[in-house]
């Protein structure tokens, strides 16, 4: 059968690792659109330590293991994958691919793996999930205005997303120099879409330095524990938070009833100098012990960082930047190719250090 992918555009001959797109997607992208895509917070701390921390890290091979039937499925909240490597969200996915979510949610299916789909998305939600053939959840920010906040929740439940994973780590947006210095603004034609007809407070003008933020409208409207009540009480999907980044605060959702948490950084986007997300995985695994589900994002280029991030306590990682650069350079077939990488070395390094399944990978295989 030929591949709902096999007519599209093609991959460059000479990439073999996710990492060789991004000289390619710089190309094909605007200043604007890399800053945005690429950059993060202040000086970009963060953004470089979710990389570099896992070279940190070093994995212990084993011999001789029985890898037969082996394979890479995962089931979270009932739902099958047939990896755990899932697509984050990004917003604004049109800034570097005509197509932009259209694509990506239809190389997710192809692969068989699970997306995340931002609120900020370019495309609408409903026009997403008619593409796809794999479970979707749906990134949400409790926006101010939280009648139009329920009914993000309504749309999402009608168009068949299977969770909500809402992003804790953002009440205001980092302080993006990289944006900055290239005069960032959305290019015309491109929205959030799923956030026409909003109700905004209204936020005094303000420039770096100035203490408006914290008395501001805006803030006021944060989103505390309680809204996360609320949320429960407006849904029965399995509600994930996505930005958990301190043990404590990874009990206290186990505490409020939350279905999974994320450990994520935002991916160095909001406030710099924070650590890795894979420095402090294992000690907000051993907060949550086991009682529901871990998820990490932040710093994932190879498949033996997916194994590093499972080992100590994830049951699976999303991947950000590596499948828009992958969009940006071929498309739907980008972002699968790339997906496809990372699924095949992540294989390999299970078949080397004996793993069968992913339950059979554990804290034994690392050391720092």
């Amino acid at each position: 059968m030929t591949s709902p992918l096999s007519k599209l555009q093609q991959i460059p001959p000479d990439i073999a690792a996710v990492a060789d797109y991004e000289p390619f997607a710089r190309q094909r992208m605007s200043e604007q659109a890399w800053a945005y895509m690429a950059g993060g917070a202040a000086d970009e701390f963060t953004l470089h330590e979710n990389c570099a921390a896992f070279q940190r890290w070093r994995i212990r091979s084993r011999v001789l293991r029985d890898l037969s039937a082996g394979h890479t499925r995962l089931e979270l909240f009932g739902q099958t994958f047939d990896c755990p490597i899932f697509l984050a969200p990004v917003a604004y996915q049109k800034m570097v691919h005509p197509e932009g979510e259209l694509a990506s949610v239809l190389a997710a299916s192809a692969v068989r793996t699970g997306m995340v789909v931002s609120t900020q998305a370019s495309a609408s939600l409903e026009d997403i999930a008619r593409q796809t053939q794999v479970p979707l959840w749906f990134q949400l920010y409790i926006q101010p205005d939280r009648e139009f906040t329920r009914e993000l929740i309504r749309r999402a439940e009608a168009a068949g997303y299977q969770a909500l994973v809402v992003t804790v780590d953002a009440p205001v947006n980092g302080v993006r120099n990289r944006e900055q210095r290239a005069g960032f603004v959305l290019p015309d034609g491109i929205e959030a879409v799923n956030l026409r007809g909003m109700r905004v407070p209204p936020q005094p003008a303000s420039r770096i330095g100035d203490n408006v933020l914290l008395g501001g409208p805006l803030l006021a409207a944060a989103p505390t524990w309680r809204d996360l009540q609320w949320l429960r009480s407006l849904t029965r999907l399995p509600i994930l938070i996505k930005g958990v980044m301190h043990a404590e605060d990874a009990s206290r959702a186990v505490a409020e009833g939350i279905n999974g948490i994320i450990v994520s950084n935002h991916g160095g986007r909001t406030l710099d100098t924070q650590p890795a997300t894979i420095d402090v995985l294992a000690e907000i695994a051993q907060a949550v012990e086991g009682r529901v589900p871990l998820l990490l994002d932040g710093g994932i280029r190879r498949g033996t960082d997916i194994l590093k991030a499972l080992a100590l306590g994830a049951e699976a990682v999303l991947v950000g930047r590596p499948y828009l650069f992958g969009l940006a350079t071929a498309g739907a077939v980008g972002v699968a190719h790339v997906m496809h990488l990372l699924r095949a070395e992540l294989e390999a390094a299970m078949a080397l250090t004996g793993c069968r399944t992913l339950d059979d990978i554990g804290p034994s295989l690392v050391s720092r």
